[in-house]
């Protein structure tokens, strides 16, 4: 590989206009069969490269539909990564994983990539089990610096020589899990590498003082480099107005991709100079320039905590990151290279929106002739609560909404906008999230919504016991993408949240079976003094249209949908099938299924409580002769909805026959919702196949 200080001219990507449907010539590409190949080539072949990459990553996610902009985004980063550290010996952690399509094309997948997020295809994130050269699972945000740090620890412990290099987003970054290894990793004195990839995003636009500081780190037009000898030296940036994003309107200039000999601003230089002409071998300019830079780079947030700071760089000067890459990596301790990138990069409609463009859906396949299709009629459900959240904050000054970074995916962005004082997005930091809903409860004078997924309030769960329900404060928890969420797997399936909710005191859960259920259980939960938690799925709904006149349902009381002609006959064997949430559709169409081709007594009910569980109900079910009781819900077994109707059952002592419909002991596997259904037998004809068993077997 040719030294990159020879590279003086900065790198411009090939630039797109639309998503490739034809499959691009990459010829270097192609050729590329694991890491090692990248070694062999000059920065001129790995230039081509990384144009050759983002037109493949083009093509093939809009074959297979998933992220996007953040792929796009760490090409350059990606292939120098690869091309400077000797994986998989030397250890690569992706946070969250959106970024790492390159990482799978690099390492041997390349032409598996289409086949990510569909069944037994690619997955969405890295995973171990997929390739060695995935060092750790990942999926939730903030989590690579502690496990790089962990492994940097075993490899001291082991004797092994092994570089650990950990990417993470500013977006990322301000999880306070990432600021906690950050702090160990400086106490453990851990060899570590973290690259902190800057493009001002995570889902949505990065906000906070953690943004703010990076953004002053870039306008001050220097940046901290590092010589062939190992030395850091402060060098100038050339300030241009042609970038077209909002922060990052500075682009890296020469002057900080070359070799300098001097450690200052060139003004500051001359006049050192000056003053030290004719001494040699002298340290003191050095001691004055590392003073001069502590005091000029004083609020850096890394090197005050003990980190040794590179950056900012140009994220997509391969040549660059290639070179500041090998020397650091022979560098003790705990070093951050601090790069910027382009969400989106070389893609011009997704660098104009990034946010849009964050994960797009697959492309029509070429040559098939696509019937128009007129728009669903079927709302998301988090456009029903982002209309709930509207009409509610109209009626109610004491409502306030906080969402952890996920504002267009709860369908927030139209409040934010009408309502920006009573709006907060914390950034990615679900702990902070709850707790600031609770101190903001404990005025008595605020109720606050808390729009969150399920997947991620498992990160903020000690704050929902020990800072809400433990006080008993008046905090609503809209919780989406409760159940399988299809191709994003396991990482981000709600299927635990009615297990870890339900034990905890002060606290009710609803489970709306459909939209119009949805808007009036939020309306009933908002207006309960007290803890509440309202959960729904991701998509869209049944196509109910919502009655936007306000109800109040009563707390803990079920609703019978549908009996059959022959329930209240007598009869050896009656069947009453319990629906929390969403599967009440399948639900109802199997048991009428049931009732009609076997000649059994069955009653339908959409629970919508989970707690408080309408035991009232279940006893009366009892009393009129029912044999047989099946719970339905779209969440684990284990801990879930049916488990609570287990418990009352045991303690009536009553001689019912049971079964639980949901999800088994097991992680499920990234598939389109229906096929994740299917395979978990919670479709209609699963459904009715498991209650035509319950019925004959018993």
């Amino acid at each position: 590989m040719t030294d990159s200080a020879t590279y003086r001219q900065p790198y411009t990507a090939k630039v797109f206009d639309e998503i490739l449907t034809m499959r691009p010539d990459t010829p270097i590409l192609d050729c590329i069969a694991s890491p090692d190949d990248l070694k062999a080539l000059t920065n001129d072949q790995l230039i081509q490269l990384a144009d050759e990459l983002r037109a493949y990553l083009l093509y093939s996610t809009g074959v297979s539909g998933g992220h996007f902009g953040a792929n796009l985004g760490v090409v350059e980063l990606t292939i120098a990564l690869h091309a400077v550290l000797n994986t998989p010996y030397d250890k690569l952690v992706w946070d969250v994983g959106h970024q790492a399509y390159a990482h799978k094309v690099l390492t041997g997948r390349r032409e598996r990539l289409p086949s990510i997020r569909s069944k037994d295809g690619l997955t969405a994130f890295p995973e171990r089990e997929e390739s060695q050269y995935d060092t750790f699972g990942v999926g939730h945000s903030s989590t690579s610096i502690s496990a790089a740090l962990g492994m940097s620890l075993a490899a001291r412990l082991l004797g092994e020589n092994r570089t650990v290099a950990a990417v993470i987003g500013d977006g990322a970054m301000t999880g306070g899990m990432a600021f906690e290894a950050m702090n160990d990793a400086v106490q453990q004195n851990a060899d570590l590498l973290v690259i902190l990839n800057d493009n001002d995003m995570s889902i949505s636009a990065a906000i906070g003082g953690f943004s703010r500081h990076l953004a002053k780190l870039w306008q001050r037009g220097l940046a901290m480099d590092i010589d062939k000898h190992g030395n850091i030296l402060m060098v100038k940036r050339t300030i241009s107005s042609d970038d077209r994003r909002i922060r990052h309107y500075l682009h890296m200039a020469n002057g900080a991709f070359e070799d300098v000999s001097s450690r200052l601003p060139s003004k500051i230089s001359e006049k050192i100079s000056e003053l030290f002409h004719g001494v040699t071998s002298s340290p003191l300019p050095d001691k004055i320039a590392e003073k001069i830079g502590d005091k000029l780079f004083a609020d850096n947030l890394f090197k005050a905590i003990g980190f040794t700071y590179l950056g900012p760089y140009d994220g997509h000067d391969l040549p660059k990151l290639i070179q500041v890459l090998e020397r650091a990596k022979q560098l003790k301790g705990a070093i951050l290279i601090h790069v910027h990138t382009i969400k989106g990069k070389g893609f011009l409609p997704a660098e104009a929106d990034p946010i849009g463009y964050h994960a797009i859906g697959k492309l029509p396949k070429a040559g098939k002739n696509q019937a128009p299709t007129s728009a669903p009629t079927a709302k998301k459900y988090s456009q029903i609560f982002g209309d709930w959240l509207l009409h509610w904050a109209n009626i109610d000054e004491r409502l306030v909404a906080i969402t952890p970074a996920m504002a267009e995916g709860s369908g927030m962005v139209e409040y934010a906008t009408k309502y920006p004082k009573r709006f907060f997005d914390v950034a990615i930091a679900e702990q902070h999230a709850v707790t600031l809903a609770a101190g903001m409860a404990t005025s008595g004078k605020i109720k606050p919504v808390v729009a969150i997924y399920s997947t991620f309030l498992q990160r903020g769960y000690d704050q929902l016991i020990h800072d809400v329900a433990l006080q008993n404060l008046d905090v609503t928890f809209a919780i989406d993408r409760a159940g399988l969420v299809g191709e994003d797997g396991a990482t981000h399936a709600g299927v635990f949240d009615l297990a870890f909710l339900r034990c905890v005191p002060n606290v009710i859960i609803a489970a709306p079976s459909d939209e119009h259920e949805c808007h009036q259980l939020l309306n009933t939960c908002y207006q309960y003094d007290g803890v509440a938690a309202v959960r729904y799925p991701r998509g869209v709904g049944v196509g109910r249209k919502v009655d936007m006149t306000d109800e109040h349902y009563p707390i803990g009381r079920a609703n019978v949908v549908w009996q059959s002609s022959n329930f209240d006959t007598k009869s050896t064997k009656k069947l009453a099938v319990l629906s929390f949430g969403t599967r009440l559709k399948d639900a109802l169409t199997a048991a009428q299924r049931l009732s009609e081709s076997q000649e059994i007594a069955c009653i339908v009910v959409d629970m919508r409580w989970v707690k408080p569980l309408d035991e009232a109900l279940i006893l009366r079910l009892i009393e009129m002769g029912v044999t047989h009781i099946a719970t339905v819900e779209e969440h684990q077994i284990t801990g879930g909805a049916g488990s609570a109707v287990n418990e009352f059952i045991v303690s009536l002592q009553a001689l019912v026959k049971l079964l639980n419909i949901g999800i088994k002991d097991a992680f499920i596997h990234h598939a389109s919702h229906e096929e994740q259904l299917l395979y978990c037998r919670l479709d209609t004809d699963g459904i009715y196949q498991s209650l035509s068993n319950l019925i004959i077997k018993n």
